[in-house]
């Protein structure tokens, strides 16, 4: 299905844009690209619009931020966090359309002819009990915004508002994504790329919280910034026996210690370390008695790789080695092997208007980040229309850092008006011709 009132192509017109150059660049170099910047500024009628705005509603982003934390709303659930975000765009004057299936919304603003930059926020809470003691802790016995993503949404939500005050000096068309259904396989993502989302859309950026990178920093890099995720469920079934006589049936939990050492052990062989390729099992079960051999077992786990070719690959590799193992154990079994997601992969161009965007808020913003071995759905718009995404750092400096998808996870608040400056800047410093 599609949504009414998009056209054109995905990629149309994505030489139309241009990007300033600021004057540090740690990724200069690998920055060659067909659409490549050459030169401009931030326009700062539009800044001072955005700075004026946030002067005004920075307390106000702490408490929207708050209400959707204590409020959080599982994957295609995201019923109210919806309604909340369409309530201010239209106290905003604009116009906006949930997607199909009732949760998440996308709004255009700006020019509606010319290029178009989309911006990208993840809606969906986690099925976890929360434990930080905050004020405005979740509300919902097992659901929690653990993963930050009350933040992503309060952050566009601010940016939409924020450059809907400034369109008369928007330089090109933009497109709020408010996305339901990150934290689940497979993601929302291709539900909005299935809808129609990225028609018209020329490149699309997105922030995700980093709770390793302190309050005022963006971190970025060129290339892969999180890897394909699949899953490995392996069921195994023998006849069973007991274990005084191994040799007359099928050794199940033989068969599966083999498996368990030798799948990520011959996948790391078989496949170039430099793709960041692993194989972790996560659960396994067998049996229950000391002296019998059991009937069934299953193995899960994920395997995960930094490189889009390699992610191609991963399946009948894994099937492969699978059925080499098992086949002279005599143990029969059925590999349901799970596609996940691909990595994301920011593209250069992308990249360094994110750069310079970061760069505009001081020199000290702008941080460096390692590839992530964790999966997000973003990748999805990827293989749609180029563009980046950015880690934005929330954490104090001081104290622990605690990671995503901990019960006790929380962020500093001060983060929400570095994202929304962040993402405004962006827009704010494209240029077209």
């Amino acid at each position: 299905m599609s949504i009414s009132g998009y056209s054109g192509t995905a990629r149309a017109g994505a030489e139309a844009l241009s990007v300033g150059v600021g004057a540090h660049s740690m990724m200069r170099e690998n920055a060659a690209c067909p659409t490549m910047p050459d030169t401009g500024r931030i326009d700062m009628s539009g800044t001072e619009i955005v700075d004026a705005w946030l002067a005004e509603h920075t307390a106000d982003l702490v408490q929207w931020r708050r209400h959707i934390h204590a409020n959080p709303e599982l994957s295609r659930a995201e019923f109210a966090t919806t309604e909340f975000v369409t309530g201010w765009l239209s106290k905003a004057g604009l116009t906006w359309q949930v997607l199909p299936g009732g949760t998440g919304l996308i709004c255009d603003l700006g020019p509606s002819d010319g290029p178009r930059i989309a911006l990208r926020a993840d809606m969906d809470a986690l099925p976890m009990q929360e434990f930080t003691g905050l004020s405005f802790a979740s509300s919902v016995p097992g659901v929690s915004h653990a993963c930050g993503h009350d933040a992503h949404t309060t952050v566009l939500l601010g940016a939409g508002l924020a450059l809907a005050e400034a369109q008369d000096t928007l330089p090109v068309g933009v497109r709020l994504v408010f996305q339901p259904a990150e934290e689940v396989m497979p993601g929302g993502a291709i539900d909005v790329v299935a809808a129609g989302a990225m028609e018209g859309v020329d490149r699309i950026f997105a922030l995700h919280c980093d709770p390793r990178l302190e309050v005022g920093k963006v971190g970025l890099r060129i290339g892969a910034i999180t890897s394909a995720a699949d899953t490995v469920e392996l069921v195994l079934d023998s006849p069973g026996g007991h274990t005084s006589r191994p040799h007359l049936t099928s050794d199940l939990v033989y068969a599966i210690g083999t498996v368990i050492t030798g799948l990520p052990g011959l996948l790391s062989r078989r496949v170039d370390p430099r793709t960041s390729t692993v194989m972790v099992w996560g659960a396994v079960s067998a049996g229950k008695a000391p002296n019998a051999i059991p009937q069934t077992g299953m193995l899960t786990g994920t395997v995960r790789t930094g490189d889009h070719a390699t992610w191609l690959l991963l399946e009948p590799l894994v099937r492969e080695i699978v059925d080499g193992l098992l086949a002279p154990t005599g143990v029969r079994y059925q590999l349901n092997y799970k596609r996940g997601v691909p990595p994301v992969v920011n593209d250069p161009a992308s990249t360094l208007m994110f750069e310079n965007a970061v760069l505009a808020m001081g020199p000290d913003a702008l941080a460096d980040t390692p590839q992530s071995g964790g999966g997000e759905d973003f990748s999805w718009y990827l293989e749609e229309v180029p563009g980046a995404m950015g880690r934005l750092g929330v954490w104090s400096g001081t104290g622990d850092q605690l990671d995503l998808h901990q019960p006790t996870f929380d962020i500093d608040e001060r983060a929400l008006a570095v994202g929304v400056r962040t993402l405004t800047n962006i827009v704010l410093q494209t240029k077209q011709h």
